[in-house]
Order: structure tokens, then C-alpha cells, then sequence
């Protein structure tokens, strides 16, 4: 049998406050909350688990995280009425072959980058 890694189960964010950022990824960006664990909580990114661990100097050089909609537009005013600050506006990222990538990105409350993706159809235009 060949060795292979399976998909990616968990990714970890250092936060300064676990009860902000419960707010921000629960209530704000809608993700479900799984469970806390002391200065551990966990969230459910469509099968891949998001812990977010209590951290004297969040890491905000960590890697983006890309969540996937299937409209941007909706999806940004959605989150705009929860709170949630954008840095930019819906653009298109990268025209291809049988759709077009869009992208706009938001920050959580210790600066760590997020953006909404978008594989639309050709021809799509945000609203």
C-alpha cells in the first residue's frame, strides 16, 4: 500500500482573547462552534476543524484562510451586517479557462487575513 497524507483536519490561529475571537468566528463569520477546551476552542470550517488557542503574541504572518462562497456579493453584505470589516471590495483575481476567481478580503480581531472566494461562472459581476 502507498503512503499518502489525507486531507488537512485542523488548522491553528493564536489569538489574544478566546472569548473575542469565539464572538468573531462564531456569531460574526457564522462558523459552528464545536468545543472549548480552557484556552482552546474549536470550530467546524466545513470539515476542516479551526482551533483557536490563546496566545500572549498572535502569529498574524499566518497563513490566509480562504473560505469558499457561492456568491461573493451575497455573502459580503451578509458578513458586513454581522460586523465584519472588509479592506476591499469583490475583484476579479484570475480570469480562467472555464470560470473566474474572485476574491475580497477581512481581517479578525487580531489582524489575521481571511478572504471569501469565488469560483463564478464566466461572465459573473458582483452586485
Amino acid at each position: 500500500m502507498a503512503f499518502s497524507l489525507g486531507p488537512v483536519g485542523q488548522i491553528a490561529f493564536g489569538v489574544g482573547d478566546v472569548d473575542r475571537a469565539e464572538e468573531f468566528y462564531g456569531s460574526k463569520l457564522g462558523l459552528r462552534k464545536l468545543f472549548r477546551f480552557g484556552d482552546l476552542s474549536f470550530f467546524d470550517c466545513a470539515g476542516v476543524r479551526l482551533m483557536l488557542e490563546k496566545s500572549a503574541e498572535p502569529n498574524k504572518s499566518a497563513s490566509v484562510l480562504y473560505f469558499r462562497c457561492a456568491d461573493i456579493a451575497l455573502a459580503r453584505r451578509e458578513l458586513s451586517t454581522r460586523g465584519v470589516v472588509f479592506t476591499d471590495e469583490p475583484h476579479l483575481i484570475a480570469p480562467m479557462e472555464d470560470h473566474d476567481l474572485w476574491m475580497t478580503f477581512f481581517t479578525d480581531p487580531d489582524g489575521h487575513i481571511l478572504a471569501l472566494m469565488c469560483e463564478a461562472p464566466k461572465g459573473y459581476a458582483p452586485g
